[in-house]
């Protein structure tokens, strides 16, 4: 995983949870073009995509490992209005479940929530395979640490080390439950990760209470967790 900060002089402006296109084109010609969630909230001048390194990619290897300051890219966006949240004047709770890096755009969201100083509670249940794919641990933690009204629980799938005080395995009823009833009342939930994954946890989220209506999903990556 690699973050890329780049200068967006003229960009528009985003809502948490939105994502562009990135087109790269060769000397020959050749394009390629993929979608990137958002990861930063929007302060007019910097735009971050965190991007996950695919072997068989044309686009991710290029970001991640060739891409150098001063060089210019296509973007084309933001791009998406059902998947976002802005926070304002709502104090219904906001419930993210992420696997993998299907945590890029609820990070956005998180990030801009603590810039608004926005009191509405928050609770994210995150699931990776293995501590090292956590990504923004250090600022998931600390997050929880410093702010009473934000819950994190995570969850590992296959390399579980000695001392790790969270969840080991895929998110079961037990988990989704524990954080929906947290949070007290019905909640603004998103789930975003790979197809199989996201299909798992909206079931779970209904069973555990969430109506369907309430349940919004973005489905991407090949990776399982």
């Amino acid at each position: 995983m690699k973050t890329v900060r780049l200068a967006a002089t003229r960009w528009p402006g985003h809502l948490p949870g939105q994502h562009v296109d990135v087109r790269l084109t060769a000397e020959d010609g050749y394009r390629a073009e993929r979608s990137y969630s958002i990861a930063s909230p929007h302060d007019g001048t910097q735009l971050e995509l965190t991007i996950e390194r695919l072997e068989n990619g044309e686009v991710s290897p290029f970001l991640t490992g060739h891409l150098q300051p001063g060089d210019t890219i296509e973007l084309r966006g933001p791009i998406g209005g059902h998947f976002v949240w802005s926070g304002s004047e709502t104090e219904t709770p906001l419930l993210l479940v992420a696997g993998g890096s299907g945590v890029v755009p609820l990070m956005c969201m998180l990030r801009h929530r603590r810039l608004s100083r926005s009191t509405v509670p928050a609770a994210l249940l995150y699931s990776c395979r293995t501590p090292d794919d956590v990504i923004y641990r250090q600022e998931l933690v600390d997050l929880a640490q410093s702010d009473p009204r934000f819950m994190l629980q995570m969850t590992l799938t296959r390399v579980v080390p000695r001392g790790w005080t969270g969840g080991v395995g895929r998110i079961d009823l037990q988990l989704v439950s524990a954080l929906v009833n947290a949070g007290g009342r019905q909640a603004d939930s998103f789930v975003c990760g790979n197809a199989g994954f996201v299909e798992a946890a909206s079931a779970l989220l209904v069973k555990a209470g969430q109506p369907a209506r309430t349940i919004r999903t973005e489905r991407f990556g090949p990776i399982a967790v």
